[in-house]
């Protein structure tokens, strides 16, 4: 049985949203707190991830990520073991103050909060990287390996997916969500990272757009059955790396290729 994209499906409902703003603001409070001295809720963070591409649904974990003081990565950074990882445990004690009886870990690149009710935040510390010229980019501690700094470029990444989003007259988002929604549904026990739905949507979309009320569109199913011969072309007749929208960052795509293929094959199947 197929699993056809709807036109504006799997939002966010109002009562989620609104709790997912109130605990946003509470771990920016927290870390503006300790990092500096600052009682603002809003300032030095940003959503991230599927929720600040515009693609997330109500399964989907909340990244966000905090700005954090050029002061505290010249400190970390002077470690001699693995100051990436202090850093997380340090912004992990600052979320643990609002939060003292939830679970919350230091987990590689992110802390993680998992609230009672099934929400998940990721918390990214990063550090701004001011550019002379285009946007301004960022790093961000990874504790792996003995500790590193990777680069981040998430405001492209989004400004790209809403451009081409207004061009599809909004097919690109609705079909991440709708396979989001798929996997969660279908697939729950594989791997299929996010990003990796969001990269393949952006590059197999093409020029395909939602028609205006009154238009001729093309049979169902049409659209459907182009993005699974983009998966099985690029994934077996001629492997590509996949490239994160704007920033052209590169995605690992080995962990959620099978899930991926199995995804599109239930949109498909006819």
């Amino acid at each position: 049985m197929s699993s056809p994209v709807r036109r504006n499906n799997h939002s966010i409902n109002k009562n989620i949203r609104e709790l997912i703003s109130k605990r946003y603001k509470v771990v920016t409070k927290a870390v503006n707190t300790e990092f500096y001295d600052s009682s603002s809720n809003t300032m030095h963070s940003l959503y991230v991830g599927s929720y600040g591409r515009g693609t997330a649904i109500d399964t989907s974990d909340l990244d966000i990520m905090v700005i954090l003081p050029e002061d505290e990565y010249k400190r970390y950074d002077q470690y001699g073991n693995n100051g990436q990882s202090r850093l997380l445990q340090s912004v992990k004690d600052a979320v643990k103050v609002p939060y003292p009886l939830s679970d919350i870990k230091a987990d590689g690149q992110v802390v993680k909060i998992n609230f009672s009710d099934g929400i998940r935040f990721e918390i990214l510390p990063a550090f701004e990287r001011p550019a002379l010229y285009g946007p301004t980019t960022y790093v961000y501690p990874d504790a792996n390996m003995g500790g590193n700094w990777l680069p981040t470029n998430p405001k492209v990444e989004q400004d790209a997916m809403r451009e081409k989003d207004a061009d599809s007259n909004h097919l690109l988002v609705d079909t991440c969500r709708h396979m989001r929604y798929v996997h969660n549904t279908c697939f729950s026990s594989y791997t299929l990272h996010g990003i990796v739905i969001d990269t393949f949507v952006y590059k197999a979309l093409g020029t395909w757009q939602w028609s205006n009320p009154g238009t001729q569109g093309e049979p169902a199913g049409s659209y459907e059955k182009v993005l699974l011969d983009y998966w099985e072309y690029t994934s077996a007749v001629c492997p590509t790396p996949l490239q994160a929208p704007g920033s052209n960052d590169q995605v690992e795509i080995e962990s959620s290729n099978e899930c991926l293929g199995k995804v599109l094959h239930k949109m498909a199947d006819e």
